[in-house]
C-alpha cells in the first residue's frame, strides 16, 4: 500500500527526464523500507508547496500582457517615469566631464623674487611662450642637465585655458614634481565609477532598483560638495572616489529603470534621447565653467542639481517588471493598481486575466538571484562576456585615436586651443550617436554593432599599417610625399575610428541591457560598464607615463576588434524581442542568422522551441523506428 500511495503521489517526468519539483521535496524512505500503518503514513511525500510550483507563464510575460494591461507608453504616468529618467542625465553629463575643467593642465612659469617673470633657467620669458606642464608632467622628463634646480621655484604663476581663474592644478601647484598627482586624481573617479558600477548592480538586483537610486543621490551630495572644501589634493582624490561611486550607482540604476519601463520597440531610441541630454551636459560646460571661474564654485554647481531628485523618494516607484520577475506579487499588485489609478484606468480591461493570476500568487515567496549564477548557464555568460570584451576595446581604443589626432609627442593639440579641442571630441560623439540612430534602425543590435567593430578595425589598421608605409616612401628623393600627407591620413583615420569606436561602446551597453534578464540586469549592466571604464582608464595610464609603450597599446587594441568581429556574430539579435525575466530566459536568446532564410530554404539551427535538452536524446531511440532509413535529420531525402 505505501507503494502504490508512492506512485500515485510522484509527479510525472518531463521530457527532458527531469522531475518537477523534485528538488523541494524531501527524500522519501527507500522502496522497501515501511509495511506498518505508521510508516504508510510516513511514506506519503507531502503536497508541493507554493514556491516550489512553477509560476504562472502569464505573469512572466510581463511585455505581451502585464505592460499591454497598463496601457505601454500610452500611460501618461509611464511617460512622466521615462521623463523623470531624462532629466539626471544633464546633470551626470556635467560630472562626467568635470575633470576636463577641474584638474586641466595650465601654462605655467615662475614668478621671481623681484616681480619679473622667468622661465626655469631664470632668463626672461613672455606668458606666451611658457612651458606646459602636459609636455613635462615630471622634474625627470625636463631636459637638461639639472633638472632638480629648474623646477626650484617660490611662487608659480598660471594661465588656465579651460574659463577658470583658478583650478586643483594652480590650487596646489601640481607641476614639475608634483604633475603625477593630476593623473591620480583623474584616476579617482574612474576608478570609483568602476566600483560603484561593480557593486551598486549587485545591490540592485537584490533590494531593487530605486533603493539603489535614492542612496547613491543621498551620498552623492555629501561627498560631491565635500569635494568642493578639499583642503589639499590627497582629501581631493579620496573625495573624488566617494563621488565617483555614487554617480555608478545614479547612472546604473535609471539605465535599468528606463530599459525596464519601455516596450520593445521604444527602447533603443529613449535611451538614445538620454544619451543626447547626457550630451548637451557635455556641450554646456564650457560655459558653466566660464560663469563659476572658481574651481570650488563649478563643483558645487554641478553637484546641487542633484537636490531635486530627492524628491524621486515621493514620485517614482520601484520597477514593476523587477518585482514581477523576483515573484514579489503582494508589492506587485499595489503598484498595478496604483498604476492603473495614475492613468484612470479601468481594471475590467484586464482581458487576459493578470490581476486574477496575481491573486492566486500573492503568496509566493520572492526569488532573487545573484549575477554569479551566470556562471553555470551555457550560453548567457558568453553573451556577456562577449560585450563586455566589446565595451572595453571600443572604448579604449578611443583614446588611441583621440592621442594620435592630437600628436603624441611633442605636438599636443591641433589648434592649440582648448574649446576647439573640446568642441571636435564632443561634436564627434554626437555625429556618433546620430548616426547609431538609422543605423541600428536598419541592420538591429548585432548588425550595427559588427558595422561600427570593423569600421574601427579597419581605422586602425590602416592607422598602423598604411602610414608606416607611407611614411617610409615619403623619405624617398622622388617619391613626392610630405609629411603632410601622413599627418592628413592619420587625421582622417582617427576621425573614423573615434566616430566608431564610441559607437561600438554605447551600443555594447544598451545590447548587455536587453539581453540579460531582468533578476540579473543590474550586474550585467555593472560588468559591461565597468569594464568601458577599464577601457576610459587607459587614458590618465598612458598620461603618467608620458605616452610611453602608446605604439604598443594601440597594436594590442587593435588585434581586440579582430577578435571582436568574430564573438560579434556569436551573440543573438535583441530588436523587436521582449526582455527575458528569469535565467531561462536568458538562455534561449539563442544566435540567429545575421540574414534572413530565403524562401523554401531549410535552416541549418534549430530555434529555441526545437531545442531539447542532451539527456532526452536516447528517448528518441523508439521514436526512430518509424522512421524511413533514407531520410536526413533535416528531413529532406539524400539526393
Amino acid at each position: 500500500m505505501a507503494i502504490e500511495r508512492r506512485r500515485e503521489g510522484r509527479p510525472l517526468p518531463e521530457e527532458n527526464g527531469s522531475v518537477p519539483g523534485a528538488a523541494a521535496a524531501p527524500p522519501g524512505p527507500p522502496p522497501g523500507a515501511g509495511l506498518g500503518v505508521g510508516a504508510e503514513i510516513q511514506a506519503v511525500p507531502p503536497p508541493p508547496s507554493s514556491s516550489s510550483a512553477a509560476c504562472s507563464p502569464l505573469l512572466l510575460d510581463y511585455d505581451g500582457s502585464v505592460l499591454p494591461f497598463l496601457g505601454g507608453l500610452g500611460g501618461g504616468y509611464q511617460r512622466t517615469l521615462v521623463l523623470l529618467t531624462w532629466v539626471p542625465a544633464l546633470f551626470i553629463g556635467f560630472s562626467k566631464f568635470s575633470d576636463s575643467f577641474l584638474l586641466d593642465q595650465p601654462d605655467f612659469w615662475c614668478r621671481q623674487a623681484d616681480g619679473q617673470q622667468g622661465d626655469w633657467n631664470g632668463s626672461l620669458v613672455p606668458p606666451g611662450h611658457a612651458n606646459r606642464s602636459g609636455i613635462f608632467p615630471t622634474a625627470t622628463a625636463l631636459p637638461g642637465p639639472g633638472n632638480a634646480s629648474e623646477c626650484d621655484c617660490h611662487e608659480w604663476h598660471y594661465r588656465i585655458r579651460a574659463g577658470l581663474v583658478q583650478n586643483v592644478v594652480s590650487k596646489w601647484d601640481l607641476v614639475c614634481d608634483s604633475a603625477w598627482k593630476v593623473h591620480i586624481a583623474k584616476f579617482s573617479l574612474l576608478v570609483g565609477l568602476i566600483f560603484g558600477h561593480l557593486i551598486t548592480g549587485c545591490i540592485a538586483d537584490w533590494v531593487g532598483r530605486r533603493p539603489v537610486l535614492l542612496f547613491s543621490v543621498i551620498f552623492i551630495l555629501v561627498f560631491g560638495l565635500t569635494v568642493a572644501l578639499s583642503v589639499n589634493v590627497t582629501m581631493f582624490s579620496t573625495l573624488r572616489f566617494f563621488e565617483g561611486f555614487c554617480l555608478a550607482g545614479i547612472v546604473l540604476s535609471l539605465y535599468a529603470l528606463r530599459i525596464e519601463l519601455c516596450p520593445p520597440g521604444h527602447r533603443f531610441m529613449i535611451t538614445m534621447v538620454a544619451s543626447f541630454i547626457e550630451m548637451a551636459g557635455q556641450f554646456l560646460m564650457p560655459g558653466l565653467a566660464a560663469l563659476c571661474r572658481d574651481w570650488q564654485v563649478l563643483q558645487a554647481v554641478i553637484i546641487c542639481p542633484f537636490l531635486l531628485m530627492l524628491l524621486y523618494w515621493v514620485i517614482f516607484p520601484e520597477s514593476l517588471r523587477w518585482l514581477m520577475a523576483t515573484q514579489q506579487f503582494e508589492a506587485s499588485k499595489e503598484l498595478i493598481f496604483q498604476l492603473t489609478r495614475k492613468n484612470r484606468m479601468n481594471t475590467e480591461s484586464d482581458i487576459k486575466g493578470v490581476v486574477p493570476e496575481l491573486e492566486k500568487e500573492i503568496a509566493r515567496r520572492p526569488k532573487k538571484v545573484c549575477i554569479v549564477k551566470v556562471v553555470g548557464t551555457r550560453n548567457l555568460w558568453k553573451n556577456i562576456v562577449v560585450l563586455c570584451v566589446n565595451s572595453l576595446t571600443g572604448y579604449g581604443i578611443h583614446h588611441c585615436f583621440a592621442k594620435s589626432m592630437m600628436g603624441h609627442e611633442a605636438k599636443m593639440t591641433i589648434t592649440h586651443n582648448f574649446y576647439a579641442d573640446y568642441y571636435t571630441m564632443a561634436g564627434i560623439a554626437l555625429a556618433s550617436c546620430l548616426a547609431m540612430c538609422p543605423v541600428v534602425g536598419f541592420l538591429g543590435r548585432r548588425g550595427g554593432l559588427l558595422l561600427f567593430m570593423i569600421l574601427t578595425a579597419l581605422a586602425s589598421l590602416l592607422q598602423l599599417g598604411l602610414l608606416n608605409l607611407i611614411g617610409k616612401y615619403s623619405q624617398l628623393p622622388d617619391s613626392g610625399m610630405s609629411d603632410s600627407v601622413k599627418d592628413k591620413f592619420s587625421t582622417a583615420f582617427s576621425i573614423v575610428g573615434m566616430f566608431s569606436s564610441h559607437a561600438v561602446g554605447s551600443l555594447s551597453v544598451f545590447f548587455c541591457a536587453e539581453i540579460t534578464p531582468t533578476v540579473i540586469r543590474g550586474g550585467g549592466l555593472g560588468l559591461v560598464l565597468a569594464s568601458a571604464g577599464f577601457g576610459r582608464l587607459t587614458a590618465p595610464i598612458m598620461e603618467l607615463h608620458n605616452q610611453k609603450g602608446y605604439f604598443l597599446h594601440h597594436v594590442i587594441f587593435a588585434c581586440c576588434t579582430l577578435i571582436c568581429i568574430i564573438c560579434i556574430l556569436l551573440l543573438p539579435e535583441s530588436k523587436n524581442q521582449n526582455l527575458p525575466e528569469n535565467i531561462p530566459d536568458g538562455e534561449h536568446y539563442t544566435r540567429q542568422p545575421l540574414l534572413p532564410h530565403k524562401k523554401g530554404e531549410q535552416p541549418l539551427l534549430l530555434t529555441n522551441s526545437e531545442l531539447k535538452d542532451y539527456s532526452g536524446l536516447h528517448d528518441s531511440a523508439a521514436v526512430s523506428d518509424g522512421i524511413s532509413e533514407n531520410t536526413t535529420a533535416n528531413g529532406m531525402k539524400p539526393m
